[in-house]
């Protein structure tokens, strides 16, 4: 049985006063980004190498961040499953883009370089190896057409 779920999101964006997209060097990459029943909206930009503002959220950012926060999620649940007890979990994920001369564009690599401590050392292997079933559970993962891996290391406390 499957279930599906909506979310939804609202992208602004307006030109700057006296500005024109006829010339696409010229116009504000800004925008905001408001999500169905979240307080803040986002302040975002294009990535400072697509003339965006470097200092807001851009979407490769969210992207990378999206498939990071889900992987972490989905690993501290079937760790879980196991009874592992996570103590914490650092992330300094990588993500590889690639532009095209025709301007088009994909990730081609997403490296995940999870740092996970656990409290049992006798648990360490299995603590391990649960980053390949977290990453068959994960919904963003599961959405990428890109391969994503897993250079994981286990401490423990």
């Amino acid at each position: 049985m499957s279930i599906n779920h909506t979310f939804k999101a609202t992208v602004n964006w307006a030109i700057n006063e006296g500005g024109s997209t006829q010339n696409p060097r010229t116009f504000s990459r800004n925008l905001n980004v408001a999500i169905a029943n979240k307080t803040m909206p986002l302040q975002m930009s294009a990535a400072k190498a697509f003339r965006g503002d470097d200092t807001l959220y851009n979407p490769e950012d969210l992207l990378l961040s999206a498939l990071a926060s889900c992987h972490m999620m989905s690993y501290l649940y079937v760790c879980a499953q196991e009874e592992i007890e996570v103590l914490s979990y650092i992330d300094d994920a990588e993500g590889d883009l690639v532009v095209e001369s025709s301007g088009s564009g994909s990730f081609k690599m997403v490296r995940l370089k999870p740092i996970v401590t656990i409290k049992n050392a006798n648990q360490k292997r299995l603590a391990l190896d649960l980053h390949e079933k977290a990453n068959s559970l994960c919904f963003i993962a599961n959405s990428c057409n890109f391969p994503i891996s897993h250079d994981a290391i286990i401490r423990v406390f």
